[in-house]
C-alpha cells in the first residue's frame, strides 16, 4: 500500500475535498445532505473553519487527497465552547485502508491542544465502519435517535458517540 501523508488542508485542496464530500452525499448515509455542494459552499466552509481557528486535515496519497477531517462547534451557545463535533470523510477508493484512523489522530491531538473537553460524532446507525473507527479511539455511544433522517427512500437512525478528553 502506498504511503499516506497527513497535513493541514489548504484552499488548493478544496476541489478534492468537495469531490470526496459530494460522493458521500450522493452514494452514502455518511452525510444526510441530499444535494451536492458547490465549490463556493466548500470555500465558505473552509473560510469559516480558518476564521474560527478549527483544524482541517487531509490525507494525501501520490499527490491526491484521499480523505479529510475537521471539527467545529457542537452547538452555538457559549456553554458548549469546550465541545466540538468532528467529521471524517474518505474517498470511496480508499475506504477500509486505514485512512480514517490516520485522520482521527491529529484531530484528537488538535482538540487537546485547544483545551477541548469533549468530542462528539454524529454517525448513521448503519455505518458500522465509522462506528468501529470511533470506538477504536475510545468514543462511546451516548445517544441513539431513531428515524430522524430520511434518505434513499428509508428512515435513518442517528447515533451520537462522544470522547471525553480530560
Amino acid at each position: 500500500m502506498d504511503q499516506v501523508t497527513l497535513r493541514s488542508a489548504t484552499d488548493a485542496d478544496l476541489p478534492d475535498i468537495l469531490e470526496i464530500y459530494n460522493d458521500a452525499v450522493l452514494h452514502t448515509t455518511a452525510s444526510y445532505d441530499y444535494e451536492p455542494h458547490t465549490l463556493a459552499m466548500r470555500q465558505a466552509w473552509y473560510a469559516a473553519k480558518v476564521d474560527q481557528g478549527f483544524p482541517i486535515f487531509v490525507a494525501e496519497r501520490q499527490g491526491r487527497v484521499v480523505g479529510f477531517s475537521s471539527f467545529g462547534p457542537f452547538r452555538a451557545w457559549a456553554a458548549y465552547q469546550y465541545t466540538v463535533e468532528l467529521s471524517i470523510y474518505v474517498a470511496a477508493s480508499d475506504r477500509g485502508r486505514g485512512v480514517g484512523k490516520q485522520l482521527m489522530k491529529p484531530l484528537i491531538e488538535a482538540a487537546r491542544a485547544m483545551n477541548i473537553h469533549a468530542m462528539v460524532a454524529g454517525i448513521d446507525a448503519n455505518n458500522e465502519a465509522s462506528l468501529r473507527l470511533h470506538r477504536c479511539f475510545g468514543f462511546q455511544e451516548v445517544a441513539h435517535f431513531p428515524q430522524v433522517g430520511y434518505k434513499f427512500d428509508r428512515w435513518l437512525d442517528l447515533k451520537f458517540l462522544q470522547l471525553l478528553l480530560s
